[in-house]
């Protein structure tokens, strides 16, 4: 199974790196999605994508450093596990835990993406 997951390409840093981990990219979309009032451009360039999952711990610490802060993050999961992908700071846990997943939601809010962005998949 492989690691997948979706990057808004405007949450990056501009220093940011992503390397040692192939990207296949399925598509590539723009989208009106973005919250002005929280600092985000209103139009996003979504890249969903796949990856080999035994990468999986590679591509989440890289995406950790890449990922700029506030309210950004980029979601990735494999079949049987979830990452949810903040500046410094990943929280990974296992498909179906609600506990885990809550606190995931209550972290990005902490971090400012507005709660109808809190919408990665389980």
């Amino acid at each position: 199974m492989a690691i997948v997951g979706t990057l808004v390409a405007e949450s990056l840093r501009d220093d940011a790196v992503l390397t040692g981990v192939p990207l296949q990219v399925g598509n590539i979309v723009r989208v009106a999605a973005g919250d002005p009032t929280v600092g985000q451009p209103v139009v996003w360039t979504l890249l969903e994508f796949e990856a080999p999952d035994d990468r999986f711990d590679v591509l989440v610490d890289q995406l950790a450093r890449a990922v700029r802060p506030g309210p950004w993050y980029c979601d990735v999961r494999t079949e049987d596990e979830i990452a949810v992908v903040f500046a410094g700071r990943a929280l990974r846990y296992r498909r179906g835990d609600a506990e885990a997943r809550a606190r995931a939601v209550q972290f990005a809010r902490s971090r400012g993406v507005p709660r109808g962005q809190v919408d990665w998949p389980d």
